[in-house]
């Protein structure tokens, strides 16, 4: 039950939020308020959501609770169709935080609220993301447990002139609970319908009184996810079972759901009247977990540098006297392994095995090896603030916030070849942090009964770490100058030259006017000036208007510039990444390096400048009875678009010159790459929201259509750094129409739940093709046994329908679906659900 309190709370952070009024979409047409009164976007008095300029999805709370999977990230991507997010199984630091699109642009092109306030990204920078998301660094929300929300509003224009940075797809503010009684506790089981991937959950809310003017609400998740296979075995791997090496595992290399370990999420909000007109607020959370999933397989005759020199010709044989003295003379006279049908000389490689001067790492991983890599993730934030009202009628918001995400990272079941027998198998790499500090002090006016003015001011410092990972994970070995790599092989640890703190500050001030002139018309103006100390400043605007022309029709439309900056890691960061050529059928390193180091600059790499948008938007509501129907028209132009280039070849000497500057992964790179501003696209698209309430005699349904159409075009770009690739991976990699159709039946004490999902067509730049699009069906049934216990069956995707098989899988690294596959690739998953409330 909502306090008083929380009333008055969210009318006055109304007044506070940067932004302009917002529409509401998407409502629970079971709710007895006709009406919904949003924060996201106003400053203004509290209006209805028909009064808004702009388009804003509203979210209850049970819109996430009524779903099948855990992470806030699928749920979110179930009923919103602009927000896409899909498995990354392997990925790199992808599959430990995964990266998720919101119409069509890039995860960081999205701003995340939380309470209104600003949520800290990321520490992850996504090095593989089928290129919408290459090298974005966004925030991560499946930190936030969906019984710790109330609402969720997703703001889907243009505002950085209102929030500063990032919002250029739009916004994203989920709002916790704030009642300050009551306890629900949740539980849920499912499972794949294939028999893997068995996840549980439980939860719980509670709320209290914070005093007698106060409440305090605390939410608890905690639950774990085995991984799925969905592999079939490599052509290599089969062959060589079949030519009698018996240490091979079948599947050689698993494509799949990571496992999730210990996922913990604890949020608190807490808020208390000071004074009839003062209040104190806090929120924040606590949350962990560890993710492990899958890498490619090691072909224990061809890997480079590890097991072969020659492409699978002969085995690499280390001359341990030549690594003890530094002088290649072949000192201890090792024998030739040749390779014959995929099956080594076994006289010549028993000859090495007997001699412990002679090494081969067939030793030590005979049938191969499939590292495992993963991440132990961190999060913490606190917000603190007071908010009240002057005598005069003015209002203000004084907060302070600090926010924290780490990801600390692990490879197992891999070597660093070039120290050769004294090698680790299993490896920590080191860490990256992202940490950032905020203050905030807003403020609003009513000039007069038809026009209000809101300005304000933000200082913020974004702080990028990369810990330094143990010696082994980049140490150049003994056996380095014989041909074998260094470094901790498919990840390399960050070595001393990588390793650092690098952070950015800037501030930013803004003024936010909104004018109703008549009862019919809602005009908005904002104007926003940031000032970076690595880039210098921007200034960007906002204006917006709101015509009801009949009781029943109305107009909307907006006009707004915005940006987002180069993070410090995104103009820092060091990384290797091994992805498999399907050209050459062979496992291959790409290094991403600053855009300013010397190798970089020989390409065209130059200082990082922030991403500038176009954002236009026009829409019409309007209601036919109790049909309510919004259709949106938005279009977004992007200059100067941040993404990582092209591959580069290296040359020998260039490899030499890295090597000699502290890149100690350098010796085994194939290809090298670097952030880029040298594209610019155009998105455009139209969203249909339609939700008609169904009312029976002793029943009533729900019923609701969401339709997203988004395309992207690269308007230009700069062929010596953006290849055929990476355009069609910008265009044509998320699927270009998604819509939903959904009915939720109330019945006496039974509640029924059907959804239909559609999703296109999109582009696999791994597996070179195009993958046709698909129907997916969910459904649900709930049971109230009493008035606090509620039983739910449900089954998400319960047709099982899977993605269309990849026809190069057993010839490739055996994925049988499309990685990127937008709907998931596990089939359909069942699950139970126990709910109680007091």
């Amino acid at each position: 039950m909502d306090s008083n309190l929380s009333l008055r709370k969210g009318v006055l952070l109304a007044l506070a939020l940067p932004g302009l009024v917002a529409f509401s979409q998407q409502a629970l047409a079971q709710e007895e308020a006709i009406e919904e009164i949003i924060t996201t976007g106003t400053r203004s008095k509290a209006r209805s959501v028909e009064d808004s300029p702009a388009p804003v999805d509203v979210l209850a709370g049970e819109y996430f609770e009524n779903q099948g999977d855990t992470d806030l990230q699928n749920l979110v991507r179930n009923i919103v169709p602009s927000y896409n997010v899909n498995m990354q199984p392997i990925s790199d630091a992808a599959t430990v935080v995964r990266p998720a699109n919101l119409r069509g642009l890039a995860p960081d092109h999205t701003l995340v609220l939380i309470n209104g306030k600003r949520r800290h990204r990321a520490a992850v920078i996504y090095w593989l993301g089928n290129g919408v998301a290459n090298g974005a660094q966004g925030p991560d929300i499946s930190a936030i447990p969906s019984i710790a929300l109330k609402q969720v509003e997703v703001l889907r224009d243009g505002a950085a002139a209102q929030y500063g940075s990032d919002a250029i797809a739009g916004v994203m503010n989920f709002i916790l609970k704030d009642n300050n009684e009551g306890l629900t506790v949740e539980g849920k089981y499912g499972s794949y319908q294939e028999g893997d991937g068995d996840t549980y959950m439980v939860a719980a809310n509670l709320g209290l009184p914070f005093t007698d003017d106060g409440f305090a609400n605390f939410s608890f998740e905690y639950g774990e996810s085995d991984a799925t296979s969905r592999s079939v075995q490599r052509d290599d791997a089969a062959a060589l079972i079949a030519a009698g090496n018996t240490d091979v595992a079948n599947p050689a290399q698993i494509w799949g759901s990571p496992e999730i370990e210990d996922d913990l999420k604890i949020w608190g909000n807490i808020g208390l009247n000071l004074s009839d007109t003062t209040e104190f607020y806090a929120f924040g959370n606590h949350a962990e977990k560890t993710v492990t999933g899958g890498f490619y397989f090691r072909n224990p005759n061809t890997r480079a540098a590890v097991f072969s020199g020659d492409g699978g010709a002969t085995l690499l044989i280390g001359d341990m006297l030549d690594a003890a003295d530094g002088v290649l003379d072949g000192s201890a006279n090792c024998p030739e392994v040749t390779i014959t049908n995929d099956v080594p000389d076994q006289a010549a490689l028993a000859q090495v095995f007997a001699d412990p001067d002679c090494f081969s790492f067939q030793e030590i991983f005979p049938g191969g090896f499939t590292p495992s890599f993963g991440g132990d993730v961190s999060d913490q934030s606190i917000r603190v603030g007071v908010l009240g009202e002057f005598d005069n009628g003015l209002t203000w918001d004084f907060s302070a916030g600090l926010g924290r995400n780490d990801v600390d990272f692990f490879i197992n079941n891999t070597v660093n070849a070039s120290l050769g027998p004294a090698t680790p198998v299993n490896f920590d790499p080191g860490a990256y942090t992202q940490t950032e500090q905020m203050l905030n002090a807003d403020f609003g006016y009513n000039l007069s009964d038809d026009l209000f003015i809101a300005f304000g001011a933000e200082y913020r410092v974004e702080e990028f770490e990369i810990t330094v990972g143990q010696q082994e994970s980049f140490e150049v070995g003994p056996l380095a100058d014989q041909g074998f790599s260094a470094a901790s092989n498919g990840f390399p640890g960050f070595s001393n030259l990588a390793g650092g703190t690098f952070d950015r500050r800037n501030y930013g001030v803004y003024v936010d006017a909104e004018w109703q002139p008549i009862d019919a018309l809602i005009v908005g103006a904002a104007v926003r000036y940031e000032d970076f100390n690595d880039f210098g400043t921007t200034t960007n605007y906002k204006l917006a208007a709101n015509w009801r022309l009949t009781d029943n029709f109305g107009l909307r439309a907006t006009a707004s510039t915005g940006f987002k900056a180069p993070t410090p890691g995104q103009s820092n960061a060091f990384n290797v990444s091994t992805e498999f050529d399907l050209v050459n059928q062979e496992l291959v390193n790409n290094g991403t390096i600053p855009s300013t180091f010397p190798v970089a600059v020989l390409r065209g790499g130059q200082p990082l400048e922030p991403e500038e948008s176009t954002n236009l938007t026009a829409g019409v509501f309007f209601n036919v009875g109790n049909l309510d129907v919004t259709v949106d028209y938005f279009s977004i132009d992007v200059d100067d678009r941040l993404n990582l280039s092209q591959n580069f070849t290296l040359t020998q000497q260039e490899i030499d010159d890295l090597i000699d500057a502290g890149v100690t992964a350098a010796g085994s790179l194939s290809n090298f790459r670097f952030f880029t501003n040298d594209f610019d696209t155009e998105t455009t698209g139209i969203d249909i929201v339609a939700t008609y309430p169904l009312v029976w005699d002793n029943a009533n349904t729900d019923l609701s259509l969401a339709f997203n159409n988004t395309t992207t075009d690269i308007t230009s770009f700069n062929p010596a750094t953006i290849d055929d690739t990476r355009i069609l991976q910008i265009e044509k990699g998320l699927p270009e129409t998604r819509w939903n159709v959904a009915a939720n039946h109330f019945w006496n004490e039974w509640r029924f739940l059907a959804r239909v999902s559609y999703y296109d067509e999109w582009y696999d730049s791994e597996d070179t093709m195009f993958y046709d699009g698909d129907y997916i069906l969910d459904v649900e049934a709930a049971y109230n046994f009493t008035d606090s216990l509620t039983v739910v069956l449900g089954a998400m995707n319960v047709l099982d329908t899977t993605p269309d098989e990849n026809p190069n899988a057993a010839a490739g690294v055996g994925n049988l679906y499309s990685q990127y596959t937008p709907y998931g690739f596990n089939g359909g998953f069942w699950y139970l659900r126990l709910k109680y409330e007091m």
